[in-house]
């Protein structure tokens, strides 16, 4: 069941698996993606490891608030936030939740969200994980392929954005597995359903671009911290996740043959038991 709850000044959606009474775990999801990028399967694997376990749409995605009135950001105008305010919306929902505390995972941007919290509210940070992300945009810059579709023109109707969808994770997926077209199909169908909003995606992306790098930030982050990364992610390249385990002092870093931008099915449960692993210390 899908759940609004006040944070930082708008509305975030979310939904919730496990016991309420296990380790708190928040799930950050990446650009553009909505919490159902999350799969059900994934976060129930992490609940059967006794997490309470909390997927959320950022701002600007799903049923959260979106900030139409920005429009598209122009090229070199301000961006209307930063993944400051995003980490702070995090920060927010955990107040909601009546979480002083909680392990956190993020994905792409979403692991740019959570290094951003960790740095801004490192009270609020028990674990880090940060899977496929990096400090910066321009420390591990896509290949020329995966940038053409992350820059591609937005498709506009429902049968369009599905064909879109299987372009654009058999071009970021994982080469080392087998690709689930009617699976990207139909999550991407459920997705435009819930909320099209492909503006909120390019506010986003404005978001990571303006806000830097933080390297240098993530010295003073002295929470327990993994990182995970595919060996042949072409979006955000293996560089990304070795600065990012290098900035963070004691991080550890656990890399996958053949693994993309994406959660393949079958390394759910060596995820699973790294997490785990970690947020039973």
């Amino acid at each position: 069941m899908t759940i609004r709850a006040a944070a930082n000044g708008i509305d975030i959606a979310y939904e919730s698996f496990g016991s309420p009474t296990g380790r708190p775990l928040l799930l950050v999801m990446g650009l553009g993606a909505q919490l159902i990028q999350w799969d059900e399967g994934f976060c129930r694997l992490l609940a059967e490891q006794g997490h309470h376990v909390v997927r959320f749409d950022n701002r600007d995605a799903g049923l959260s608030t979106h900030f139409h009135d920005h429009g598209v950001p122009a090229m070199g105008s301000p961006a209307p936030y930063l993944l400051d305010d995003l980490a702070d919306d995090t920060a927010g929902l955990m107040d909601a939740l009546g979480w002083p505390a909680a392990h956190i995972v993020g994905a792409s941007m979403g692991g740019m969200i959570a290094q951003t919290l960790a740095i801004r509210h490192p009270e609020r940070v028990l674990t880090l994980t940060s899977i496929m992300s990096t400090p910066g945009p321009a420390i591990a810059p896509p290949t020329q392929a995966a940038s053409a579709v992350l820059m591609s023109r937005p498709a506009t109707d429902r049968e369009a954005v599905l064909a879109q969808a299987v372009l654009t994770w058999s071009t970021i997926g994982s080469p080392g597995y087998e690709l689930d077209r009617e699976k990207i199909a139909e999550r991407a169908g459920l997705a435009y359903d819930r909320c099209f909003d492909p503006a909120g995606t390019a506010r986003q992306l404005a978001a990571i671009s303006a806000s830097g790098d933080r390297t240098e930030r993530l010295a003073a982050v002295r929470v327990p911290t993994l990182v995970l990364h595919g060996e042949a992610d072409p979006l955000v390249p293996l560089a990304g996740g070795r600065a990012t385990a290098a900035a963070i002092p004691g991080a550890r870093l656990v890399t996958y043959p053949g693994m993309g931008h994406d959660l393949p099915q079958a390394l759910w449960p060596d995820f699973v038991a790294e997490i785990s692993k970690l947020t039973s210390v």
